[in-house]
């Protein structure tokens, strides 16, 4: 099986562009409003009426996931209008009295979670600590800043062909170029900032860089978001892939229809709309926009022959609503059949993913994080973190491994230090900053099969990682680590570390981890 190279994911913020939801909604779903039989007992009944309503369009959220105040004050208020319930104040009144659920069955609901949640959530419980030390890398900082002044990174990327580096901004909206020494120079202006670059050769046999570009970084549906090419030889022509799309944050590229010509998927997270689109390309280099999926949520996508059929096919990851991890088969028509693999309870808030065989059983496994944490319901979570899910055959995962990591936002495996097993580097945009800003990044050497070494690097007073790349920047041949910082806003209330540099755009990590 071929698998494409994962293609780099930047998630959205409430004030830019990290979206996988932390909200519990119901995506407007109507079940009736006729009552359950209820027998009076609030545990019972609430579970018995969380089921019936809280399933119909995502896992269902146990109670013990959030806090009390969270389920009272923001979760359930959120999720009042789906089912034609208003708040008003400590109070609800039924909306439409035609759909959605009877004022009976939603008080009851509000009382079971109201007596089942929990007053505060259990601490995050690691079976191995953090190993403070710098693991065999060495920091390498920027020597030229060019004009940024205070650091909104979006987006880094390390070009695995001419091994420069590039990073987007959110004030500016520019697109830097950052040479061997980490001196920056503006490379384009973007019509919005940049939040996701791939690299492919063009068809004149050089290099470009495929740039999405967010439009409006507010949750709103806008459709000011832009997928571009840019040139990245000489004059940086920039044209059009696709516009007029609502806070699109990830393209993949893959020929879907075997016609010789490259064409791309965008995951458009949106915010009550979004979509899943394939970009047909033309035999005149223009592109026809073909709808996969028309939902909101997606974050990640991945392109592969996932049947072994030879044509490629793409897996997505969806982060708002019905979270999860969904595979969607070339039907060799020009249309796709979607299959569920996995899905979370819509408070993971589901980040990125990536397949790669971690275990060497010939299978791709999933190696996946959990961490968006700026909805509904801004606490800390125990089930944040980096996942492992083992292949079993057929594109069916268990679950082998879990490191708790609050607000982890990426991972990335590669073997780094070059003993012939998968390490895994991960970021945390929404880690315990007050508490516990080391875990802001974690490089996990695996030391035996699926056993992993934590180490805490000290990195933490540089910056805060909102984005992340890997790649072999330096030319040397082992891979690289680029952070990218997004220094101020966006953060759960009091969670803040003081120590943050505001003036750092990014940071490398250069491997000098000898084998």
């Amino acid at each position: 099986m071929k698998l494409s190279t994962a293609s780099k994911y930047i998630f959205g913020l409430s004030a830019f562009v990290l979206l996988a939801s932390g909200s519990v909604l119901f995506n407007g779903c109507k079940s009736g409003t006729n009552s359950a039989q209820l027998t009076g007992d609030t545990i019972t009944d609430g579970q018995k009426l969380a089921k019936k309503y809280c399933t119909s369009c995502h896992k269902l959220v146990p109670a013990n996931y959030l806090s009390n105040d969270v389920w009272q004050y923001h979760s359930l208020p959120s999720m009042a209008k789906y089912v034609g319930i208003s708040s008003y104040g400590n109070g609800y009144f039924k909306r439409d009295s035609a759909s959605g659920i009877s004022m009976k069955d939603w008080e009851t609901l509000v009382a079971y979670y109201k007596r089942a949640a929990p007053v505060t959530l259990d601490n995050q419980k690691r079976e191995d600590s953090l190993i403070n030390d710098w693991a065999g890398f060495a920091l390498k900082l920027p020597t030229a800043i060019a004009d940024i002044k205070t650091s909104f990174t979006s987006m880094v990327a390390i070009d695995p062909v001419g091994h420069k580096a590039y990073s987007g901004d959110v004030l500016s909206g520019k697109l830097y170029s950052w040479d061997a020494n980490l001196k920056a120079s503006v490379m384009a202006e973007l019509p919005s900032p940049a939040v996701n670059m791939a690299f492919e050769k063009g068809v004149d046999g050089k290099y470009v860089g495929v740039v999405t570009c967010v439009g409006q970084l507010e949750p709103m549906d806008y459709p000011n978001g832009r997928v571009v090419k840019i040139g990245l030889n000489g004059k940086p022509a920039i044209s059009d892939i696709e516009s007029d799309i609502s806070r699109p944050l990830q393209t993949s590229s893959g020929d879907f229809n075997k016609d010789g010509l490259t064409d791309y998927v965008i995951a458009v997270q949106g915010n009550i709309k979004g979509y899943l689109l394939w970009m047909k390309q033309n035999a005149d280099h223009t592109y026809t926009r073909n709808v996969v999926k028309a939902v909101s949520g997606a974050v990640q996508t991945v392109v592969g022959d996932f049947n072994n059929d030879g044509w490629p096919d793409i897996m997505a990851l969806f982060g708002t609503g019905n979270e999860g991890l969904f595979m969607f088969l070339n039907n060799q028509k020009g249309g796709f059949t979607e299959k569920t693999l996995l899905q979370f309870p819509p408070v993971m808030g589901s980040t990125s993913f990536q397949l790669t065989d971690i275990n060497h059983d010939g299978k791709p496994d999933l190696i996946y994080t959990a961490g968006y944490n700026y909805r509904d319901s801004r606490i800390l979570k125990p089930y944040h973190g980096l996942y492992i899910y083992t292949n079993t055959g057929d594109w069916n995962f268990k679950e082998s491994y879990f490191y708790p990591i609050n607000g982890c936002t990426k991972a990335i495996a590669a073997d780094f230090d070059g003993d012939g097993d998968l390490d895994i580097a991960t970021s945390a945009f929404f880690a315990d900053l007050k508490n516990d800003p080391a875990e802001s990044f974690v490089y996990f050497e695996q030391d035996k099969a699926m056993h992993f070494k934590p180490h805490a690097v000290p990195v933490s007073k540089y910056g805060r990682w909102l984005s992340m790349d890997v790649g072999d920047f330096n030319a040397d041949g082992k891979p690289d680590i680029i952070l990218g910082n997004y220094s101020k806003g966006l953060t759960i209330e009091g969670n803040l570390n003081t120590n943050n540099n505001e003036r750092i755009p990014l940071i490398v990590l250069e491997n000098q981890i000898k084998k």
